[in-house]
């Protein structure tokens, strides 16, 4: 096995034994990017230079004793997570050439636990979309298939970590950008609970929802980066001092008495046969494993989607509008050969050519919505079906001890197949924004192989587990005793 394809306890064991050094596991990832990265255009921004001298600073912590289980492990960032001295472009033109003068919390506790960034990821610009094709510098390509999305926004993410670019990579997760891309490449992502770590340092989309996170390649691998990215920051008033989850996962035993609910609105008409037969394969293996099963019913989940997007497009036209092309990032002013432009000029220059055209959709409708006359019809009437979202999950998660869903309905599609037609990729978030709404832990794990409608190669399928607030070390009981179990995360792409 390469060093770019070990796992992070495989090579946090052979970090602890001397068997290879911080130094050669990035040299083997930035190998493995220069070799393959034309293709899937997952990294937006490679540090090679840095990334050495953060690996040998890793190496010299190790030789005095220092012991971690982040020490000396390569990783990626998506690009709307702020680093400190390189650029930060969230895949927008209008932060093309911004440089961000502060790490987020989250790149701080990893430069802390002595994690060495190889770059930063290519997402949907400002984290809006399902597919990473919104990004002003390009689409991804999914590594299992080069013809398709991998998943979004934090598509560059997802597709690093399949092709072992980086032995794990950071996303954001709003309405389903980390699951999403981990369904479709076949790794785990999760999304934490709201409030678990510090949005400080991102560049916000919804705020309400916005969490950062791990796409890893293991689940186990998943608690190690949570323990290490997890806790309250005074720069957040949204986090919480919760107790950080556990990473001997082997020490919390196995799913006997674990009872899981199925949501009967989640496995519905039109979902992809193949995807339906690889849960039911899912289901029968907890079983066998002792854990028991109960439907549950969560009726508001229909209107999931029409709720989120109100609530996210009204959030992000507020948060957009700090991009105005006077502060920072592009302006229509910049190189302006002696014509000389109004105030108001600038802004709309600025934002109509620096925003992509589904920027420019979101911040329009959300305007909409807190508009004089409809903010009561539209915003509040969303807050409060949230609300209703919220409970029900709640309530539901009494009776069982988490519920299971697909993440997707479907595998990857095609590149262009969904961009002429908004609703329909915004439909690709119908079983993820249920838990964002309402701000619980989910995570998707690989559970089998689908082949798609369009015809090709069978592509991976995304389990999604859903557990109560701050629990996240239920999802890694569950998914860790699954993995032990099958082999589906041990996939790999034929690159």
């Amino acid at each position: 096995m390469q060093l770019n394809q070990l796992t992070i306890k495989e090579a946090q064991e052979k970090l602890e034994k001397g068997e290879i050094t911080s130094v050669e596991l990035t040299h083997a990832c930035l190998d493995r990017i220069k070799e393959i990265d034309d293709r899937v255009k997952a990294c937006l921004t490679v540090c090679e230079k840095e990334a050495l001298a953060e690996a040998e600073q890793a190496d010299a912590r190790r030789a005095k004793g220092e012991k971690g289980a982040l020490l000396g492990i390569p990783y990626l960032a998506k690009d709307n997570i702020l680093t400190r001295g390189l650029k930060t472009t969230a895949a927008s033109k209008i932060l093309e050439n911004y440089i961000a003068p502060f790490d987020a919390t989250i790149i701080k506790r990893l430069r802390e636990a002595g994690a060495v960034l190889l770059g930063k990821t290519n997402l949907d610009e400002f984290a809006h979309g399902a597919s990473t094709e919104n990004s002003a510098f390009g689409p991804t390509h999914n590594p299992w298939d080069f013809s398709r999305v991998p998943g979004g926004s934090s598509g560059g993410s997802g597709a690093a970590v399949a092709a072992d670019m980086c032995l794990f990579a950071l996303g954001t997760d709003t309405g389903g950008s980390i699951r999403c891309p981990a369904a479709f490449c076949g790794i785990t992502g999760l999304k934490p609970s709201y409030g678990r770590g510090s949005r400080f340092g991102l560049i916000s989309m919804t705020s309400s929802t916005d969490v950062p996170g791990p796409l890893t390649k293991t689940v186990e691998d998943a608690a190690i980066v949570l323990a290490a990215i997890a806790g309250a920051d005074k720069y957040d008033a949204t986090t919480v001092d919760e107790e950080v989850n556990p990473t001997d996962l082997e020490a919390m035993g196995g799913l006997k008495k674990i009872k899981i609910g199925l949501p009967k609105e989640y496995f519905i008409p039109g979902t992809d046969p193949e995807v339906a037969k690889a849960l039911e394969e899912a289901i029968e293996e907890f079983k066998k494993l002792g854990a028991e099963f109960e439907e549950v019913s969560l009726p508001h989940t229909k209107y999931g989607i029409p709720v989120y997007y109100i609530i996210t497009p009204s959030e992000i036209s507020s948060n957009l509008a700090r991009f105005d092309g006077i502060k920072y990032g592009y302006s229509a002013a910049d190189g302006d050969d002696g014509r000389s432009f109004s105030l108001i000029d600038i802004y709309k220059k600025s934002r109509g050519q620096g925003f992509g055209p589904e920027a420019k959709r979101r911040i329009m409708l959300g305007t909409y919505a807190l508009s004089a006359g409809y903010y009561d019809a539209y915003y509040l009437q969303a807050q409060k079906v949230r609300t209703i979202i919220k409970k029900e999950m709640d309530e539901a998660l009494e009776k069982v001890d988490l519920l299971l869903t697909p993440t997707s309905p479907h595998p990857a599609f095609k590149l262009g197949a969904q961009a002429a037609d908004p609703l329909k990729m915004y439909l690709e978030d119908i079983f993820v924004t249920g838990a964002s709404l309402a701000g619980l832990p989910a995570m998707s794990i690989p559970c089998g192989f689908a082949h798609p409608e369009d015809g090709g190669e069978a592509l991976p399928v995304g389990m999604q587990l859903i557990s109560k607030r701050f629990d996240e070390a239920l999802l890694f009981r569950i998914g860790y005793n699954y993995q032990k179990a099958t082999d589906w995360h041990k996939k790999k792409p034929n690159l």
